[in-house]
């Protein structure tokens, strides 16, 4: 995560039960346990605090790390109750861009695997129907290709942890800058993986929220074999924000000299009511 990067989130939609944020790449979505190193949590949290001293965000889904993006948080019991117990309902569609090594085969396909974890907490693909393990399905689809990378759009039916990194690796195309599962090449000095959809119900008005952050342009320039600049890891700049309005703080904020305007969340008309099954079981993981 570059110098700074923290203090500068994009809130990218906020009412009274819930708030959207743009998530930096190696950023930590919670502290591990005794450790008081900054973290996306504390950071909502204290975003919060200024309107409600009492307030605190809530976690209903996560990001590793070093995947950057859209996350939302809860503000209230009710609320974090309600997206956890109804996840898999609310969530209409999750979509991710990586930058993979290699060029696959055809212009998109899934991948249709069960995942395992390790007592180590390292997910790896297994027999169908192992106990313990779940069935993984990703939708993919070739973006560019270019300097032997590829760039994928990712949607996933499920959310499994490490969902996107273990199934491309296990088909031959590691996240660029995946170490973890087996990806030797680091062409912008991050984890090549950025979630930038997702199309949420709103759990107490029904209002369907179009959540979106579009991937860091150095995702493209790679494909030209244009390296990262130094001390820049890959995260796009992030324009300040402006309160105003019933959605809160980054309504539409100023743009700066080469920033990328990142749009609010707005109501997805085309969709209302409850949503049908769609899919798996989608989960919280899935980076």
């Amino acid at each position: 995560m570059r110098p700074g990067s923290a203090d500068r989130i994009v809130f990218l939609y906020e009412d009274a039960d819930i708030v959207a944020v743009d998530k930096p790449e190696g950023l930590a979505t919670m502290a591990p346990e005794g450790s008081r190193s900054r973290n996306l949590y504390d950071i909502v949290t204290a975003h919060i605090q200024r309107r409600n001293p009492k307030g605190r965000a809530a976690i209903v889904h996560r990001l590793d790390r070093d995947t950057s993006g859209v996350m939302v948080f809860a503000k209230n019991a009710r609320a974090k109750k309600t997206l956890m117990d109804n996840w898999n309902e609310l969530v209409r569609e999750r979509g991710y861009t990586a930058l993979v090594s290699g060029i696959p085969g055809g212009e998109s396909g899934i991948l249709d695997s069960w995942l395992a974890e390790s007592p180590g907490g390292q997910v790896h693909e297994t027999r169908p129907g192992l106990r313990g393990s779940l069935r993984a399905i990703t939708r993919w689809r070739v973006i560019q290709s270019g300097s032997g990378l590829c760039l994928l759009d990712l949607r996933l039916e499920t959310g499994r942890k490490h969902q996107i990194r273990v199934q491309l690796a296990a088909a031959g195309h590691p996240v660029a800058g995946d170490p973890r599962y087996g990806d030797g090449t680091d062409p912008l000095g991050r984890l090549a993986l950025h979630a930038h959809l997702l199309v949420l119900m709103h759990p107490f008005t029904a209002e369907v929220l179009r959540l979106e952050s579009p991937a860091p342009e150095s995702f493209r320039r790679a494909l030209s074999g244009i390296p990262a600049a130094k001390g820049q890891t890959g995260q796009r700049p992030n324009p300040p924000s402006e309160r105003g309005g019933s959605r809160g703080p980054g309504a539409r904020g100023r743009r700066e000299p080469g920033s990328i305007y990142i749009p609010r969340a707005v109501p997805d008309h085309r969709e209302s009511g409850k949503p049908g099954a769609r899919g798996g079981k989608r989960g919280r993981g899935g980076s």
